[in-house]
């Protein structure tokens, strides 16, 4: 724990009342602290601690599109730390009759400590509409209408999915013995064929930005016209360049493949094909919905040889293949997808771990957004305190 108190220090600030994002918002050491934080977390409650900080209290969920892992990794980082988890379904609230952000953000707060919100539909809203809900909150805080501040966890956005890539640095940094154990790591993040269309941007943008700050040699890999976010490839580019690593674009999956050691094969959908996408859903344009899905698919079914194998992880160096799951399986899930049955069945086991690590990311993150004194409340943890612990 003084390791986490001292990456807590050296962060220079604080999350109290404050949301979690961006991972790149964050300063290193607290990217790290909430890393070291989560696997801390994961180990005492195998060993059967008592993590409850709060004993009454509500997490409300709002998914505004399809969750599994997610949804019920919140809802476990929420009862671990004692609070009762409320979903806000928009077609049963007033949202659906048009009632404004600023005001259902209020009434769901009166007695929330934290709010998690998946927004990942729309190119250019989800992580403003997240902003938007955080301004309302401040503004109710501030002015006396909330006793508290909840806090905000970005459950994915059209942006950045921190509550996966925290996991997935989770997994890498007990992989290879601590952040230190990246460095010059080849890491390749690419693109793999889907037969299926509409698959955000976030996963890959979020790994690209969050692994380029530890010194790995990082291989970004997908078919032209698959191109990420332009800010998000540039913020990744810098990383790199003061981490020591370094950050390279290829046309070419068995090029990225090569020698790597740690391998994410995922589909995502062109960024034009999501703007267009954004914009038909928003007129309820369903035939040109139908449209566009065609159009999608025909583009993705031009590279169906981007397709994790056996054949290709050969060319890597005894590579670990990651997945934030569902993968699209060859002859499992698909006749053709993202990896072969066999490549998948010998890291699956590797991809539950992987998934195992986001409720404690998810519990470290609403710990460091609602605890005031984040290292006098670790300190009481370890001494079995009672089950409540005031911020």
């Amino acid at each position: 724990m003084q390791t986490i108190n001292n990456l807590l220090k050296n962060a220079g600030t604080s999350l109290y009342n404050k949301d979690y994002l961006l991972t790149w918002e964050q300063p290193l050491d607290m990217v790290k602290a909430t890393v070291e934080l989560a696997r801390a977390m994961r180990d005492m409650y195998r060993e059967g601690s008592d993590l409850s900080l709060f004993k009454s209290g509500l997490a409300v969920s709002q998914f505004r599109d399809n969750s599994t892992r997610t949804r019920f990794s919140f809802a476990s980082a929420c009862d671990l730390l004692g609070l009762a988890v409320s979903d806000l379904d928009e077609q049963k609230s007033q949202i659906a009759h048009g009632e404004t952000v600023r005001e259902t953000a209020t009434m769901i707060s009166f007695l929330t400590e934290v709010i998690g919100i998946r927004d990942d539909m729309y190119i250019g809203e989800g992580h403003s509409y997240m902003v938007e809900v955080g301004k309302a909150l401040d503004e109710s805080y501030e002015r006396g209408v909330l006793p508290i501040r909840p806090g905000i966890v970005n459950l994915q956005c059209d942006m950045d999915h921190p509550t996966q890539s925290m996991a997935d640095l989770s997994h890498l940094v007990t992989r290879f013995g601590g952040f230190d154990g990246l460095k010059g790591k080849k890491i390749a993040m690419t693109w793999a064929y889907s037969p299926s269309y509409g698959k955000p941007l976030s996963v890959a943008q979020g790994t690209i930005a969050l692994l380029s700050r530890f010194g790995a040699d990082l291989t970004l890999a997908h078919p032209k016209g698959y191109e990420l976010m332009p800010e998000i490839m540039d913020m990744s580019h810098a990383f790199a360049r003061e981490s020591g690593g370094s950050f390279t674009v290829k046309n070419s999956m068995d090029e990225a493949f090569k020698d790597a050691v740690v391998i994410y094969p995922k589909s995502w959908a062109p960024m034009q094909v999501m703007e267009e996408r954004s914009r038909l859903l928003r007129k309820g344009d369903k035939d040109g919905l139908k449209e566009l899905e065609k159009h999608a698919l025909a583009l993705n079914a031009e590279h169906m040889d981007w397709e994790a194998d056996m054949k290709k992880h050969a060319l890597t160096d005894n590579a670990l293949y990651m997945h934030c799951l569902p993968a699209d399986i060859s002859d499992v899930s698909c006749k053709h997808g993202e990896v072969s049955a066999e490549l998948f069945e010998k890291y699956r086991l590797d991809t539950y771990e992987e998934a195992s690590y986001k409720p404690f990311v998810i519990a470290a993150m609403i710990f460091l957004t609602r605890m005031k004194e984040p290292t006098r409340v670790l300190t009481q943890l370890l001494d079995r305190t009672p089950r409540h612990v005031y911020p």
